[in-house]
């Protein structure tokens, strides 16, 4: 037993040692992930700082847009985005971050024809056009298509109302 308990201890402890390295490692990467997805959607960023469940973007001293997290359940599964806005409240553009749609259906939810539906749309535009709305479903994914419209919408609302306070 008091074997076991030292090699424990000394494997812990190694753990701990590494993760110490590792770890900043590791967020180093995350950063320069999140810098690079907001890039593409605000090519000229100099700066970002996160408030709250918000990223504020700057161009130079100004503040160029916004960004945001939105996450909903499409027809597999949840589908996470990271929405762009500009300072009027309309998109920018929207990233899908990971999904879980059917391959060649709801997967085309990633692809720029359909994401690109989206800009310049204020919060109530962005509905599915059988619901009388300005964005066209994939084919055969109403549901994927769906999921994407919905959640960017309501999130989008609350983002407003956040601003406005």
């Amino acid at each position: 037993i008091a074997f076991l308990t030292v090699v424990v201890l000394i494997s812990v402890s190694l753990l701990l040692y590494i993760n110490t390295f590792t770890s900043e490692v590791v967020e180093a990467q995350n950063q320069a992930r999140i810098r690079e997805i907001l890039e593409s959607i605000f090519p000229d960023l100099t700066d970002f700082e996160e408030e709250e469940n918000l990223i504020v973007i700057y161009e130079g001293d100004s503040i160029a847009g916004y960004t945001f997290l939105a996450s909903g359940n499409g027809y597999s599964g949840a589908i996470d985005m990271l929405v762009g806005i500009n300072t009027d409240h309309t998109i920018k553009d929207i990233e899908i971050l990971s999904q879980t749609e059917t391959p060649g259906l709801g997967s085309k939810i990633t692809e720029e024809e359909f994401k690109d539906q989206f800009t310049g749309l204020a919060a109530d535009d962005i509905v599915l056009s059988k619901d009388g709305g300005s964005i066209d479903a994939i084919t055969g994914a109403t549901i994927s298509s769906r999921a994407v419209t919905d959640t960017v919408r309501q999130e989008l609302k609350n983002v407003i109302d956040m601003l406005s306070k």
